[in-house]
């Protein structure tokens, strides 16, 4: 009997199986073969991660396996299936939860809404397909809190606060299945251990619960499988799409190679050639690595295309969001040539319309040119086609690495986090608020989250002590007891401060932001608030698109209105800058090396072969193992050249630990320039470096002592103390007040300084503390890699060259350094008197 109703269920699900491929069919599709094993991987209840390229159908698969479970479990098997246009099911007729779908972006979730409702409801499930995230109506939270969904969107933050409901466990009764989307930009970030802890605590009431993660570009599949499944996870499934999917990359030349190159040089210079390009596709994506070049790009582009206006539009993260979905509807609906963007719209969406995808400057990763790059052609079977425009001729080297790496399959690896005590502490007063824990059940869920697999009994009974005593320096306040244990079980100690914790949940903590808003019209979007402290009353600057003229900061809001024809500033925003990764680093050093062999394979290489042969005239261009030092003096003073091609964030620490050691031998002051490729030390007197002392040098690049001399070389404690403000906000020390009356950055600071100080006095031992030291190294420099810099150093050779001049590598160095002091007009005319001497030379 049991055999006969295991073939039955077998059937049915076959059954099942055959109609999802019908809406496949009627859809003008066929499935990929990654897609039905992902489909009958979880009819068989496993987990597992499905990677595949942008565009090829990951939601699909993840999906579709979903709804055949739902179609087999019919009364009779079998369903007919409805048209598009079948009235959507009634929430009290509906199944409870079934499925949670967690998207890192609230902007994915209505194009995620739309995607995942279209199969149920031409499959006549009789489901409810909803999102709950932080731009949910209030009226709509009421329905939700009420009765959930049967398939519910989510982001990490607004399933932590589900979970921190005190009926959380018997909302989630129903619950199947969780699928995550984009798992690669949350691996590796605190938002990702935040989901990990989440998916543990729903296995702990779940069991047999499947989670299922979707990825594009990953290097690291194995180790983002576990830290999906968790620790306990068994017979896990690895799903890997067909990576046939072909992905054109090309670049546009300037027409003339300036020898003597610096960051920006070419820029808007390409502005032409972009037109071009805009001209000749339906549907163009321009991606830029900051929101001031997007609004930047955007601008010139309309003054140079006046007709394009209503035709082209701008997307960043700081526009509002009606703002962001008006482009969203115009990309999706075909009705714009050009949209100017950040990584915004790096993920997920379907924008079916586009054709061509625009990269202004060096994507500096692999994995967010193969991302960038699926925004075009996103769809199965449709060539990827990404066109890269340089604002700096030395980028051209680093898009051809860029190509090979693709081609190679070298895709940068995320780790998870390890530990990350402030995370979990929110989680702890989660978990307390959402129905309570006994110490040791919620000791052995936490551990089973990868990021806390090796979570001690110390640090776990230190964590304890601190949401429930404030830790040793704050257990004299008792609004610091934030937790109470009553008959071994852990509990929020009342409604306020568990209302005032729901207020908090979440890891993203950024610079403070004022709204822009006119005077008499509608909000924008948002600066920072370090921006507009500088703004003077009648100044103007550059914001969604507009000129616009500041008027006065009242009630957290730039007030402004139109201006015409004044001279504006652009916006900055922290964390521009984003350093060359490991990968792209690697293969730019075997570019390099092709170079000095005389081998110019690639069109971009080609460009720029008159640039490095001069480079290698006057200097050398480095060999892969080996660090080149190059020594000049001008009338600044006496230069020395580091060119170890790690990443900015590397080179700086490197600057730091050099500086320092070099000091130690005798005391000299430097000031510092640094970029991807390498980093300058001037000083007003000459440096006593032997190029036949190679203990000497090499004793500079020891990765011996790192730790120490990195903290004696840099300001670490006041780098600490910054850090540690984003640690008491996700740890609950530091609350940001109530909607409408948030604090001031300033104010924010100010309390987290309070409290970094207090520790360091009277609490010397607290693990807060030591998580800001660790992350200002990992973080700022890279601490893991800048040691596996280290290490291919002092294995390598090092050579030190005299030259008579700066050379093209040294070049931008310079520069960068000059721009810090001079204007940009003072800046553009010296550095062509200092180009006309060096080709001299």
């Amino acid at each position: 009997m049991a055999g006969d109703q295991e073939g039955a269920l077998s059937a049915a699900r076959e059954a099942a199986l055959s109609h999802v491929e019908s809406w496949f069919a009627a859809q003008g599709w066929q499935p990929f073969d990654f897609q039905r094993q992902a489909w009958r991987a979880y009819l068989q209840g496993r987990s597992g991660l499905i990677h595949a390229s942008t565009g090829a159908g990951k939601t699909c698969a993840a999906w579709l396996g979903v709804l055949a479970e739902a179609l087999a479990e019919q009364a009779d098997g079998r369903r007919e299936a409805h048209a598009a246009s079948s009235r959507r099911t009634r929430r009290e007729d509906a199944p409870p939860l079934r499925v949670l779908w967690v998207t890192p972006l609230r902007a994915l979730a209505a194009d995620t809404e739309q995607s995942l409702r279209e199969p149920v409801e031409w499959l006549g499930l009789n489901w409810t397909v909803e999102r709950r995230t932080g731009d949910t109506t209030t009226s709509l939270r009421a329905k939700q809190k009420a009765r959930l969904p049967t398939a519910l969107i989510t982001t990490p933050e607004s399933l932590s606060l589900m979970l921190s409901w005190p009926d959380a466990r018997e909302r989630f009764l129903g619950l199947r299945c969780v699928i995550v989307d984009e798992w690669h930009e949350l691996l590796g970030t605190k938002r990702g251990a935040q989901a990990e802890l989440a998916l543990a605590r729903l296995r702990r009431w779940q069991p047999n619960l499947r989670v299922w993660g979707l990825s594009a570009t990953l290097g690291n599949l194995d180790v983002a499988l576990q830290a999906l499944v968790g620790m306990n996870a068994a017979d896990a499934t690895l799903v890997r799409a067909d990576s046939s999917k072909a992905i054109v990359i090309e670049s546009l030349l300037p027409e003339r190679m300036e020898r003597f190159p610096w960051a920006g040089h070419l820029g808007l210079v390409m502005l032409p050639r972009v037109l071009e390009t805009i001209a000749a596709n339906a549907t163009t994506l321009i991606f830029t690595n900051t929101r001031s070049q997007t609004e930047i790009w955007y601008q010139a582009i309309l003054e140079a295309r006046p007709e394009w206006a209503g035709q082209v539009a701008l997307h960043h993260g700081s526009l509002d969001r009606a703002e962001r979905e008006f482009v969203e509807w115009g990309l999706k609906t075909g009705r714009l040539r050009a949209v100017v963007c950040t990584s915004s719209l790096d993920l997920g969406v379907d924008f079916s319309p586009v054709d061509c995808v625009l990269q202004v400057g060096s994507p500096k990763g692999v994995a967010r040119l193969l991302q960038r790059a699926g925004r075009s052609g996103h769809a199965p079977g449709r060539p990827s086609r990404v066109v890269c425009v340089p604002t700096h001729a030395l980028e051209l080297v680093e898009f051809a690495a860029a190509r090979d790496a693709i081609r190679r399959g070298h895709i940068e690896a995320r780790l998870p986090l390890n530990k990350p005590l402030d995370v979990l502490a929110q989680h702890v007063v989660t978990v307390a608020a959402g129905g309570g824990f006994r110490s040791d059940e919620l000791l052995a869920e936490v551990r089973a989250a990868y990021a806390y697999r090796n979570l001690s009994d110390d640090e776990w009974g230190w964590l304890l002590d601190f949401v429930t005593r404030g830790g040793r320096a704050l257990n004299a306040y008792p609004e610091f007891r934030r937790v109470v244990c009553e008959d071994g079980v852990y509990r929020v100690a009342g409604d306020d401060i568990a209302q005032r914790h729901r207020l908090s949940i979440g890891t993203i903590v950024g610079e403070a932001a004022i709204h822009v808003q006119y005077l008499k019209g509608k909000r924008l979007g948002a600066v920072e608030e370090t921006f507009v402290s500088w703004l003077k009353p009648g100044e103007c600057f550059l914001f969604a698109g507009r000129l616009l003229e500041f008027v006065r900061l009242q009630d957290n809001t730039a007030w402004v209105r139109r201006a015409i024809g004044k001279r504006p500033i652009v916006p900055r925003w922290m964390g521009g800058r984003m350093p060359l990764s490991t990968e792209l680093s690697h293969i730019l050093r075997e570019k390099l090396e092709q170079a000095r062999l005389g081998q110019y394979d690639d069109e971009e290489m080609a460009a720029v072969r008159p640039l490095l042969e001069l480079q290698a005239r006057r200097s050398k261009l480095p060999e892969p193992d080996e660090l080149l030092i190059e020594r000049a003096q001008t009338r600044e003073g006496h230069h020395l050249f580091f060119f170890p091609f790690d990443g900015r964030a590397v080179n700086e620490g490197l600057a730091a630990l050099v500086a320092y050691r070099l000091s130690r031998l005798r005391p000299i002051s430097f000031s510092f320039a640094i970029n991807d490729y390498g980093f300058e030390l001037l000083s007003p007197d000459r440096v006593d470096l032997d190029a036949a002392d190679l203990s000497r040098l090499r004793a500079l690049f020891s990765p011996d002592d790192l730790a120490a001399d990195l903290a004696a070389s840099l300001n670490a404690a006041e780098l600490a103390r910054r850090q540690f403000r984003e640690i008491a906000r996700i740890a609950g020390l530091v609350f940001e007040g109530l909607p409408g009356r948030r604090k001031s950055g300033r104010q924010l600071q100010a309390s987290s300084s309070l409290f970094y100080d207090v520790f360091s006095k009277y609490d010397p031992d607290n693990l807060l503390l030591a998580q800001a030291q660790r992350e200002v190294l990992e973080r700022q420099l890279e601490e893991s890699r800048l040691w596996r810099a280290l290490q291919r150093i002092s294995r390598g050779r090092i050579t030190l060259i005299d030259v008579a001049h700066p050379t093209p590598l040294a070049f931008p160095l310079m520069v960068d350094r000059l721009r810090e002091q001079l204007s940009s007009e003072a800046l553009l005319d010296r550095v062509r008197k200092m180009q006309a001497q060096f080709e001299e030379g």
